[in-house]
């Protein structure tokens, strides 16, 4: 299992939540589309106890900062986008400002999962054998509904969950 996560957003109760609901699970690895925002959240993530890695995203200004204090948690950075294998599934993590390359990447069918944040708002599409997730926001901020995702490589699905 595969926790993914976007769009912090410095709130550090929800960090908090997330962290545990993914400890809870036993994730494997934890996928960050970005926006983590300040390098102090880093402290919050620690509790973290499986792999993490993120993406820079379009809110994320201090990244020599950023990239210090993650890797000080063994946590790595990315930019412009992370491209990985996890569990045998060839996965691109970026942060997703532009949808319509998302969407044309999802297409060439490169990937068996695309992770994207940026516009807060959940969803799970699948184009072609790609599935595109977008966690959501985390922060809960702009839509009031904090949420992450989890991924099951085996079954390759994902499935949006409240935290």
């Amino acid at each position: 299992m595969i926790g993914l996560i976007s769009d912090t957003h410095d709130h550090l109760t929800m960090i908090e939540r997330a962290v545990a609901f993914f400890n809870d699970k036993k994730v494997s690895t934890v996928l960050h589309a970005g926006d983590v925002i300040s390098p102090f959240t880093a402290r919050r993530f620690k509790e973290c106890r499986s792999r993490l890695i993120l993406v820079y995203g379009n809110n994320d200004g201090d990244r020599s900062n950023l990239q210090r204090v993650f890797s000080e948690i063994g946590a790595q950075f990315y930019w412009p986008a992370a491209i990985l294998e996890l569990d045998g599934r060839k996965v691109l993590v970026l942060h997703g400002e532009d949808l319509k390359l998302v969407e044309e990447i999802a297409v060439k069918n490169m990937f068996d999962l695309i992770v994207s944040g940026h516009t807060h708002e959940p969803s799970v599409r699948e184009i072609g054998g790609t599935l595109w997730v977008n966690p959501g926001e985390a922060c809960g901020y702009l839509t009031g509904k904090p949420t992450v995702a989890l991924y099951d490589s085996s079954s390759h699905r994902a499935e949006i969950v409240e935290v």
